[in-house]
């Protein structure tokens, strides 16, 4: 057994005006199964490169083991697959189709070129890599990118075998599934926290709950001391008055008394003065111990009312390429409904979509209705259109632009970040610009793309209760089962066999 050891660890970029991490204190069992979480731009990615001593710190990292890091860079993706793993790390051929096997997957693809490899393919096999070396700790950097529920499952079921690594995925249930401890950024500091992510969310709502408790109290104790202590410091100088009398009225005051009256007025003075610097004293104190929580707050969302009881009405609906992408579909979505859409990648949900709304480029069979002037609010998949300042996008799209602002805030974006034109930003930021639009934009029917892309568990947390909060009439597709099942009234698997229930 050994260790991985932070100490004193600080770091930040110099564009920013504050530290990602402050004289962080940490020690790892390198046999356990860390989820790393933390809010969007808080410095996942960058620990894992502190990790790695890819940028310069102050305080000590110690280690024995060496890291492993995925994605792994692929230099020629046009070479087989076995050259390209082999380019990357020494290996025997039968480690390797070990590995493929335990995934699901069949070792057959490493002898096609990498780049014929579908997405979730590619993951698979840079995965197998990381655990053939068992002296190496993996670093996993979003391993869910690209699959769908089938192979997130293989993926899971995977990991759940193997000891040692720190995994990074906005995938709630996957998280769930193959870690025993949590590694959470909180503000600049790194916590650990034993069991999985639900364990986790639950821990961390009472500890939140609890310090906020503490902090209104400690609020009204240091308010009560601060009042007491001012009106001390009033009653001192009154007293310092009647000491020293009028200006205007000659003998008055204990100046001119016997010395008496004068010596008692300085005791008291004295005592006074040091009742005051005792209670300012406790204040501060009260003051340190306030905690300093992160609130997250809740999203807003222009779900515009409805007197249309049917939305959306599909009947025997095909979309075909060369071959048909599934079965006809009959389904209805009426106000109220929120149905999510599940299925294996290439199983045609994003096609559906732009079936639904008159895009598809194939042949399309069967009907789509939708009342006339339906207000529709999208989130899409592809979203590199989205171009211009920020007031610009608001004025075209004709949204409110303070609200634009105020929810893509509350998704993280910084700030700064507001005065960047769009197709300058980072993916992330790009996509959360397509959400708070959807978010701003007034409408009956909300149609949503894989909407949890680039996002964060703490973001995932927000749509989910501002969904549940306004319940609007909506048509989302996602891989993430969690999010469904917070969300969604009905949800149905489409394949070949119509729009089945999972």
């Amino acid at each position: 057994m050994s260790n991985i050891k932070i100490e004193q660890l600080s770091f930040g970029f110099d564009t920013q005006n504050h530290l990602l991490f402050d004289q962080a204190d940490l020690v790892i069992d390198t046999q356990w199964k860390l989820g790393l979480i933390g809010r969007n731009g808080r410095g996942k990615t960058t620990l894992l490169k502190l990790l790695q001593d890819q940028l310069p710190y102050s305080g000590t990292i110690t280690h024995q083991q060496a890291f492993v890091y995925f994605p792994q860079p692929v230099a020629d993706p046009q070479q087989l697959t076995y050259d390209t793993l082999q380019d990357l790390c020494d290996f025997e051929q039968w480690q390797i189709e070990r590995e493929l096997n335990l995934l699901q997957l069949d070792p057959d693809v490493l002898w096609r070129p990498f780049e014929t490899l579908s997405g979730g393919e590619q993951t698979k096999v840079l995965l197998a890599l990381l655990f053939i070396d068992e002296e190496h700790f993996p670093l996993i950097d979003e391993p869910t990118n690209h699959l769908d529920i089938t192979a997130r499952a293989h993926v899971a079921a995977y990991l759940k075998r193997k000891k040692g690594f720190i995994v990074v995925s906005h995938d709630r249930h996957f998280v769930d599934e193959v870690v025993d401890h949590i590694l959470s950024i909180e503000k600049s500091r790194l916590v650990i926290y034993q069991g999985n992510f639900s364990v986790y969310e639950e821990q961390k709502q009472r500890q939140d709950q609890f310090e906020q408790e503490q902090n209104v109290k400690l609020k009204k104790e240091i308010g009560r001391l601060k009042q007491t202590a001012a009106e001390k410091a009033e009653w001192s100088r009154g007293r310092e008055r009647d000491k020293l009398g009028s200006p205007t009225k000659k003998g008055s005051g204990a100046v001119y008394d016997t010395g008496a009256i004068g010596a008692r007025a300085a005791r008291t003075m004295k005592r006074s003065k040091a009742i005051v610097k005792r209670m300012e004293d406790q204040a501060q104190v009260k003051e340190q111990l306030l905690k300093d929580i992160e609130y997250i707050d809740p999203l807003s969302m222009n779900v515009k009312a409805t007197h249309h009881k049917v939305l959306l009405r599909v009947e025997n609906l095909q979309l075909t390429y060369e071959q048909p992408l599934f079965d006809p579909l009959n389904f209805t979505i009426e106000a109220g409904d929120r149905i999510g859409i599940l299925g294996a990648n290439g199983s045609g949900k994003s096609s559906l979509v732009a079936g639904l709304l008159g895009h598809f480029t194939g042949t399309v069979t069967g009907s789509v209705w939708m009342p006339q002037h339906l207000s529709i609010s999208r989130v899409r998949q592809n979203y590199e259109d989205n171009r211009g300042t920020l007031t610009e996008f608001a004025e075209s799209h004709r949204l409110d632009y303070q609200e634009l602002l105020n929810n893509l805030k509350k998704l993280g974006v910084e700030r700064n970040v507001f005065q960047t034109r769009i197709e300058d930003m980072s993916m992330g930021q790009r996509k959360r610009v397509e959400l708070a639009k959807s978010l701003a934009t007034p409408a009956e029917l909300f149609i949503w793309d894989e909407p949890l892309n680039y996002l964060d568990v703490f973001n995932q947390n927000q749509l989910a209760e501002v969904i549940q909060l306004v319940q609007p009439t909506m048509l989302i597709i996602e891989h993430d089962r969690h999010f469904l099942d917070q969300v969604s009234t009905q949800q149905f698997l489409l394949g070949h066999t119509d729009l089945a229930r999972p």
